[in-house]
């Protein structure tokens, strides 16, 4: 075997390949590998949690670093990539509101269509041990409120580097795979969640895809993805206060009357 030969073909067959695919994958690697090592949770315990644990909101200064970590990590940094290396516009990557009034009708379908489950999934005591993430925050309303902001700054960098950043750069080349594409790293890191949550996620990933590309805008992801997980914590949160567990109608008005 010709090892020189060999290396000259696989460099002009790295030349011949589309740029900006390129860039993208790339640069999508490597921030998720950031996000994994340097602006999680998991780096914050280790790094800062020995010597600030006896601070009184630890768990929810955590939970705020890996939020803003990621913004950081997932949008201004792929913003910067989409400005300055592939010297395009943000709005090209789903940055404005497209077709709102379609975003906006499919936003209230997909939540009023989620409602039913949510209210189901949080009959599951392993639902309601896991949801809100942060579990002082079902017992403090205020504690609750900066959680949630902070989660939705979470989910904004999270359905941009997703239905933004990777959707919309590999919609040139690839179509409608790119919904597909976009989908699998989505599923992957939900693993580890309770399961219906892991396998919804593969049809969840899709229909917001299709959503995203139909409005030409990922906001309407963050609208769907943050009023689930608003529900999910909001319910889940109620549950573990009145120790109400039950999915009949009397659950249901006895949740409601505690909460009017």
């Amino acid at each position: 075997m010709n090892i020189k030969q060999e290396v000259k073909n696989l460099i002009e067959i790295i030349r011949n390949m589309d740029r900006k695919v390129l860039v993208i994958f790339l640069a999508i690697a490597l921030l998720q590998t950031v996000s994994w090592y340097f602006t999680s949770r998991r780096f914050f315990r280790i790094n800062f949690f020995p010597t600030y644990q006896n601070l009184p909101d630890i768990f929810l200064i955590e939970y705020l670093y890996w939020f803003i970590g990621d913004f950081f990590t997932y949008f201004l940094l792929s913003a910067v990539v989409i400005k300055f290396i592939l010297k395009e516009k943000l709005t090209d990557y789903g940055l404005n509101f497209g077709d709102y009034k379609t975003g906006i009708r499919f936003t209230l379908i997909f939540l009023v269509v989620m409602l039913p489950f949510v209210w189901f999934a949080s009959s599951s005591s392993e639902f309601v041990a896991k949801y809100p993430h942060l579990l002082s925050a079902r017992s403090n309303w205020g504690e609750f409120l900066i959680y949630e902001s902070g989660m939705l700054i979470y989910l904004f960098s999270w359905e941009f580097i997703w239905r933004g950043f990777m959707l919309f750069g590999l919609k040139e080349k690839f179509g409608y795979y790119a919904v597909l594409m976009q989908m699998l790293p989505f599923v992957i890191l939900h693993n580890g969640k309770p399961a219906p949550e892991t396998f919804s996620a593969i049809l969840g990933g899709i229909a917001l895809g299709i959503l995203a590309l139909r409005t030409n805008s990922f906001l309407y992801g963050v609208f769907v993805h943050m009023g689930i997980m608003l529900l999910i914590d909001f319910i889940c949160s109620i549950r573990f206060r009145i120790g109400d567990y039950g999915v009949g109608i009397d659950s249901l008005f006895n949740i409601l009357g505690k909460i009017f």
